[in-house]
C-alpha cells in the first residue's frame, strides 16, 4: 500500500476517526477521497470506504459495486490481494437485500482467495 498517496491517506485517516467513534469525519474523509481519486486503483480504494457508512442497504451496495467494478477494471496488482475483502463485502451487500443465494457465491469466492466468512443466519 502506497502510504504516500494522498486518496489512502484520507481512507486511513477515516478509519482512525471511525476508531475514536467520530463517524460523521469518517464519512467526511472518505468523501473527500472519492472526490479526488485519479485513477480506478483509487477508485476501488475509495468507493470501498464509501460504502462502510451507507445506512441504505441499497446505496451500500451501489458503492460496493463500484468498488469491484473498479478493481476489475484495474490493471494494478495491488488490488489482488483487496479481492478477497471486496468479495465479502458484496456477500454482505447481498445478504442484507435478502439475495442469499448470490450472497453465499461471493462469500465463496472470498473463501477461494483465503477469506472465509459465514452467512449471518438469525
Amino acid at each position: 500500500m502506497d502510504l504516500e498517496n494522498r486518496v489512502i491517506q484520507l481512507c486511513i485517516a477515516g478509519t482512525q476517526a471511525e476508531f475514536h467513534r467520530r463517524f460523521s469525519d469518517a464519512v467526511a474523509l472518505y468523501e473527500q477521497a472519492w472526490q479526488i481519486h485519479s485513477n480506478d486503483y483509487e477508485a476501488c480504494i475509495a468507493a470501498h470506504y464509501m460504502a462502510r457508512h451507507r445506512n441504505n442497504p441499497k446505496e451500500e451496495f451501489e458503492w460496493n459495486q463500484k468498488a469491484l467494478d473498479y478493481a476489475m477494471t484495474c490493471d494494478d496488482d495491488r488490488l489482488t490481494s483487496f479481492l478477497p475483502s471486496l468479495y465479502v463485502n458484496m456477500g454482505k451487500s447481498h445478504e442484507k437485500l435478502g439475495d442469499l443465494n448470490v450472497a453465499q457465491k461471493y462469500y465463496e469466492k472470498a473463501a477461494q482467495l483465503g477469506l472465509s466468512h459465514q452467512m449471518d443466519m438469525e
